[in-house]
């Protein structure tokens, strides 16, 4: 065979292969890119801590609002211990009463994210966390937001409620076709409201949009 097509022989695979290689590496490089924000998604949300009741500096207690305002009998308080929040009281069903409730006003935007997350020491009782924005009915009051949450006793959990599993309500009255205005959140609370008389306790460490 010709010299020199023995010679082309040995210089194009060369030359091939050091033209492919960089090439290659680099459709790996935006295949990495485009496919691991997909396969990591839920990994990759953001978190936002809105409330912390542990450390040098706790955040305040909530607000109480018990049955009482309705001629009920139970009592609730919301005091900072070394744990967290600590949100305790005695629930009684007797003349038509049966919450005790803790809130707090707010002003938060959180569109960014997609629930709220919990960090609690429990006592076996199912709590709702409860949410409030621009949404009113028939200019009564405010649309609450809402998702109950069990716990287990003597147990800390990490309980994750997205937005997308809220009912809505107005003063016990189950409704339909409200929208939680996450840019515009104005209150939140939890409210103990599980038809059990009896003594109750829970700590809430930190809050926070995840």
């Amino acid at each position: 065979m010709p010299y020199h097509l023995l010679n082309a022989m040995n210089i194009y695979p060369t030359c091939f292969t050091a033209l492919v290689k960089p090439l290659l590496f680099f459709i790996g490089i935006i295949a990495f890119v485009i496919v691991s924000p997909t396969l990591h998604g839920k990994d990759q949300q953001p978190m936002k801590t809105l409330f912390e009741f542990t450390g040098d500096n706790p955040d305040v207690p909530w607000s109480v609002n018990n049955d009482d305002v309705m001629g009920g009998l139970s009592e609730g308080s919301a005091d900072i211990v070394q744990e967290g929040m600590l949100f305790n009281g005695q629930l009684s069903l007797d003349n038509n009463g049966g919450f005790s409730a803790i809130s707090h006003n707010v002003n938060f935007n959180l569109s960014d994210f997609l629930g709220i997350q919990l960090t609690v020491l429990g006592d076996g009782r199912t709590y709702q966390l409860r949410l409030q924005s621009d949404a009113t009915f028939l200019q009564r009051g405010p649309v609450s937001f809402s998702c109950e949450f069990k716990t287990k006793e003597g147990q800390w959990a990490e309980v994750f409620l997205p937005f997308s599993s809220l009912s809505q309500s107005w003063r016990g009255r189950q409704l339909s076709g409200y929208k939680l205005n996450l840019r515009d959140i104005r209150r939140i609370g939890v409210l103990l409201a599980d038809k059990k008389s009896g003594n109750f306790s829970l700590k809430i460490a930190t809050i926070a949009a995840k």
